[in-house]
């Protein structure tokens, strides 16, 4: 048996939030939305593809309790862009030490899920998070 990759993370949301997280998701991560299969979409929610083989799902909880410690990790290209954007939206942004090879930060989404951000550690990376936007 062996473990071929992770098809899709999912994250619990309120019912009737699918606007708020096609802002954030969309909007501000830059994520592209999905088609949900027809069977599924009385569900609610909504599900936003990553890279042509990963996918994250915001499936209806209810009652809804956010994740506060598990979460999943975002790898992007530019950490400071990033976190300008995320500041903008006026989520929050929480420092965090390196983790082996990388910079990151945390953020949360609209229902106060727990989202990571990291970037390789690069030459620019490495000089850290200009003082205007920590």
């Amino acid at each position: 048996m062996t473990v071929l990759g992770i098809h899709h993370v999912q994250l619990a949301m309120p019912a009737g939030g699918e606007e708020a997280a096609r802002s954030f998701y969309g909007g501000v991560l830059g994520l592209t939305e999905v088609d949900k299969p027809e069977h599924l979409r009385a569900r609610g929610g909504c599900w936003f593809e990553i890279d042509r083989d990963t996918q994250l799902h915001l499936g209806v909880e209810t009652p809804f309790r956010p994740a506060a410690k598990a979460h999943p990790a975002l790898v992007v290209a530019d950490l400071e862009a990033m976190r300008s954007a995320l500041v903008t939206a006026g989520s929050p942004v929480v420092d965090d030490t390196q983790l082996a090879g990388f910079v990151r930060f945390y953020t949360a989404d609209p229902f106060g899920n727990r989202v990571e951000i990291m970037a390789p550690i690069t030459t620019s990376t490495a000089l850290g998070p200009t003082s205007s936007t920590r």
